[in-house]
């Protein structure tokens, strides 16, 4: 067998895009089939119930448990608020008592003749899901949200870290091969989603932190750099939930990697538009690449969809990206195809690929684990 379709990152300058917009618990659908939505516009909202805080009276108060009930000064399904008495004991003669301050604002969820708890339910926290693209709402999903739909440009990364982040593109490298550097950036990057060109640098992210940038996107990212920023080994599960204060998406891999011209170029050529990006990563199961996706200036239904690359034909030649450990990242170009499958280190059998990579190595891998670069 000479070749086969290997997928790859996709990136298209028009392409119909659709994103499913849920609660993690039933609450309420906002609008309506058919409705225009802005990016930030609230499509659903519900509210999960607060934290809990056990209160041990019995111990606090020196009384047993049995007696905690007629000493407190509110029922189950009252409200009480922060330092408010929540119980008073009877004391001596009528003197003597003592009262016990609420830690927190709540509910009274239970209360305890065996143990002398009382259970404080504390505020609900209101969750509320964006539209994330202006489009309109194709599709509602009775108490649980919507999906929207909209003209797109897209990137896809192969790496992200941090959740959802929105705000305008700002080019701030002259071209895909030069490195964000921390002197790059600059107050004018304040809630914008920074694009670099090659490596992006630990003093880039640090100063894009501080200026107040929404995101920050660049070709590669050194794994010491990652590791600094984060504090800890990314590993292998999926990313997203990181909370450094701002999102990054690398777009090519570890290391000194220039960003593909077309993906520069594509972002580029929006500058100062707004867009929506999502450093959320899964490379096993249920792929989920990180993204920057940039609503059309002007939809047109009859317009047609730019090419899109994302996958090809893979044989000898072929630009790929390996994409599973121990060489996750690494570039380089296929030279080698053997027609047989392979017995690999783990001792499953597989049909291989050999690969010279641009740092001069060269490995022989699974070939479900690369994909096209289209470079």
């Amino acid at each position: 067998m000479a070749h086969a379709y290997t997928p790859g990152l996709l990136v298209s300058p028009r392409m119909r895009y659709r994103v499913r917009r849920v609660l993690p618990i039933s609450g309420d659908v906002l609008v309506t089939a058919g409705q225009a939505v802005q990016t930030r516009d609230v499509v659903a909202r519900t509210y999960m119930p607060g934290d809990v805080t056990p209160l041990n009276l019995a111990n606090q108060l020196s009384v047993t448990a049995g007696d905690v009930p007629s000493i407190l000064l509110k029922k189950e399904g009252d409200r009480i608020e922060k330092g408010e008495p929540l119980a008073r004991t009877k004391g001596l003669f009528g003197y003597f008592k003592t009262e016990f301050p609420s830690p927190a604002s709540g509910t009274i969820e239970s209360i305890s003749s065996v143990t002398g708890q009382v259970m404080l339910r504390g505020e609900p926290l209101p969750v509320q899901v964006v539209a994330y693209v202006a489009g309109a709402v194709v599709e509602v999903i009775p108490k649980e949200g919507v999906v929207v739909e909209a003209e797109v440009a897209l990137v896809q990364g192969i790496l992200g870290i941090g959740g959802e982040a929105f705000g305008r593109l700002h080019c701030m490298t002259p071209s895909p091969r030069d490195d964000l550097t921390a002197d790059r950036i600059t107050d004018a990057c304040k809630s914008r989603i920074v694009i670099g060109g090659r490596r992006i640098h630990q003093e880039a992210i640090k100063r894009a932190i501080a200026v107040g940038a929404a995101a920050i996107v660049g070709g590669g990212i050194d794994d010491q750099d990652l590791k600094t920023v984060l504090g800890y080994d990314l590993g292998v599960a999926i990313t997203g939930s990181e909370r450094i204060g701002l999102t990054i998406i690398v777009t090519e891999g570890f290391g000194d990697i220039a960003m593909a011209q077309r993906t520069f170029a594509l972002l580029r050529s929006h500058e100062g538009q707004e867009a929506s990006v999502n450093g959320a990563t899964q490379i096993r199961a249920g792929v989920m690449r990180p993204e920057i996706v940039i609503p059309a200036a002007h939809p047109d239904a009859g317009s047609e969809a730019g090419p899109a690359h994302g996958g090809g034909i893979l044989e000898v030649g072929s630009r790929v990206r390996i994409i599973r450990d121990p060489w996750f990242g690494l570039l380089g170009k296929v030279t080698e195809l053997p027609h047989e499958p392979q017995v690999l280190p783990t001792g499953s059998r597989a049909r291989v690929l050999e690969v010279a990579c641009d740092d001069g190595q060269r490995v022989v891998v699974p070939r479900a684990n690369v994909e096209i670069t289209g470079d």
